[in-house]
């Protein structure tokens, strides 16, 4: 088995670490295709690791036809010639670890993608067959099974289900390019047990699991008719817990099998779960003998409001130590509206109409965006746990809402009927230089189009300027670092609007109030703050640390 070298080999190195996520197509390329790659990943891990991460997660790289920007896989142990070689791949690791940089990769298990062999298979075979048993097939309502076997609703738009020519109909939680697998399967059990092996035995450090909870299904007959509930956005959870999909109990088991396979390994690996569950159930993947960390959807979709703050963190720390574990902290990934944007908005947007405006309805305040994206980097970096950061906050990236319809590339666009802008203005490829064709993203263009200004974002644009986000980000990652180790935390006496704890020695206050807060006498040292502050005052929309152990 292959022995990892980086950083903190330790088995509990992720407890309270920081995690960048590298979303693959937009953070470097290498080759000039305009298409991010892992040539480009290495080369530019040094920025990663002089912000002071501790691992990168990167998305799928795997061979995809591309109909849902690489979430649809067709080969789970090879890398997509867009993004490279297998050879890229272990050059990549072997650059990653010696920076001290753990490696996380996405596993995508719930569906794979409609060019996959299997499914290739599946179709062209009979209805009953080994290989249909593989994925979801069933025989539609009505009397000739015209109608659809349930009325489950995907989460790109229109429904779950889609006919094939002999009459049976295939689910597909997002798009009908991404059929689901069937985990009752052993054959489907045993292939992703080998798929996992393949990879850790190449070296990664973990996995990030894709929809984990959504692969086991209530597929006993007659099916159960949701009535809509299953249409949430993305990382929403379930409406209840015995849904026919979402969250079901079995597959915990699942979870349970692989776990036994990351701990073979020395040191064992770790996996965290994407699961759009309720805070109440999110704790059960984290179960000591499940996966060790599981994304903080709760916190991620959090206002800026002091109460739904410490609600929040008060109900992950209480569910992840009900487990033994330590909660996740996220803002921003993939998915979502970028949190710059999200915090510039009035309270309550629709940010779906907000992107189908062009992002002028309503009126962003970037400002008033600013100063809290920059305050809640720091609350993010307080808190007990490991911090995910999504590639591009460290620069301050707003969302990209006004990206032109015909560069629209996310499967939402056109499978909601043009309703929903869908998730790339979050994807933007990311600005290195103050100019040149793709502001340092690569030689030649970028696959979806960079705004004008893009280039003063950049790294080069921001590094050494002390009131950039870079250097916030820089200096919190370096700071947090010496106060890793001591898990406990306890609220602080606080005014209205305002956030006041100890993560160790480590104090932070945030002010969400709109006003000017004194700050309390204190004989704690002052270490850094997001924005202009005396120390005898808190301006709104800023967050301090302070040091109640000076060294």
């Amino acid at each position: 088995m292959t022995q990892s070298t980086s950083r903190g080999d330790d088995a509990d190195w992720w407890r309270e670490s920081v995690v960048y996520q590298i979303y693959v197509p937009s953070f470097a390329d290498a080759d000039g295709d305009g298409m991010g790659d892992l040539k480009g990943v290495t080369d530019r891990l040094g920025h990663v690791a002089e912000l002071g991460a501790d691992a990168v997660w990167l998305t799928p790289f795997y061979r995809s036809p591309w109909a849902d920007g690489g979430y649809d896989v067709s080969d789970y142990r090879d890398v997509d010639p867009r993004h490279g070689t297998l050879d890229d791949f272990r050059e990549l690791l072997v650059r990653a670890h010696a920076l001290g940089l753990k490696v996380i990769v996405d596993i995508v298990p719930n569906h794979c993608s409609s060019e996959h062999p299997w499914f290739a298979e599946a179709l062209a075979s009979p209805p009953g067959s080994p290989a249909r048993d593989r994925f979801v097939f069933m025989d539609g309502r009505g009397p000739d099974g015209g109608e659809p076997p349930s009325d489950w609703q995907s989460k790109f738009g229109g429904g779950v289900w889609t006919r094939v020519p002999d009459g049976q109909w295939y689910m597909h939680i997002f798009a009908a390019e991404q059929p689901d697998l069937n985990w009752e399967n052993p054959e489907v059990v045993a292939e992703f047990e080998s798929i996992l092996r393949f990879w850790l035995d190449l070296g990664v450090d973990g996995f990030r699991i894709d929809v984990a909870h959504g692969m086991r299904k209530d597929l006993a007959p007659p099916l159960r008719d949701t009535n809509g509930s299953d249409s949430a956005p993305l990382n929403a959870p379930p409406e209840g817990h015995d849904h026919p999909f979402w969250d079901r109990d079995e597959v915990h088991d699942i979870h349970r099998a692989w776990r036994k396979i990351l701990d073979e390994y020395a040191p064992p690996r770790i996996a965290v779960a994407e699961a759009g569950v309720s805070q109440a159930r999110l704790p059960l993947y984290t179960r000591p003998d499940e996966l060790h960390q599981a994304f903080n959807f709760p916190y991620l979709r959090c206002p800026w409001d002091a109460g739904a703050y410490r609600e929040v963190i008060d109900s992950s720390l209480e569910g992840a130590r009900s487990v033994g574990s330590l909660p996740t902290w996220v803002l921003s990934n993939h998915d979502v509206v970028r949190h710059l944007s999200r915090h510039a908005l009035p309270a309550g947007t629709d940010t779906t109409a907000w992107l189908m405006s062009d992002g002028r309805e309503p009126a962003a305040d970037e400002e008033a965006g600013r100063r809290r994206a920059r305050a809640a980097a720091l609350l993010t970096l307080a808190l007990p746990g490991t911090a995910y950061l999504y590639q591009g906050e460290e620069l301050g990236l707003p969302e990209v809402a006004d990206l032109p319809r015909e560069a629209l590339r996310d499967p939402m666009w056109e499978r909601t009927g043009n309703a929903r802008k869908g998730r790339d203005g979050c994807r933007v490829p990311l600005p290195w230089e103050r100019s040149g064709p793709s502001c340092g993203f690569g030689p030649g263009g970028s696959w979806l189009p960079q705004p004008g200004g893009w280039g003063e974002y950049s790294v080069e644009a921001q590094s050494g300027r002390p009131d950039s986000f870079l250097e916030l980000y820089r200096t919190a990652l370096k700071t947090r670092r010496s106060f890793t180790g001591d898990e406990s935390f306890a609220w602080l006496p606080a005014r209205e609007g305002e956030l006041a704890f100890r993560k160790g020695a480590l104090e932070c206050r945030v002010n969400l109030s709109g006003a000017p807060l004194p700050l309390p006498p204190s004989a704690a040292e002052p270490l850094l703050a997001s924005g202009p502050c005396d120390w005898r005052t808190l301006p709104p929309d800023t967050a301090v640390w302070l040091d109640a152990q000076p060294r």
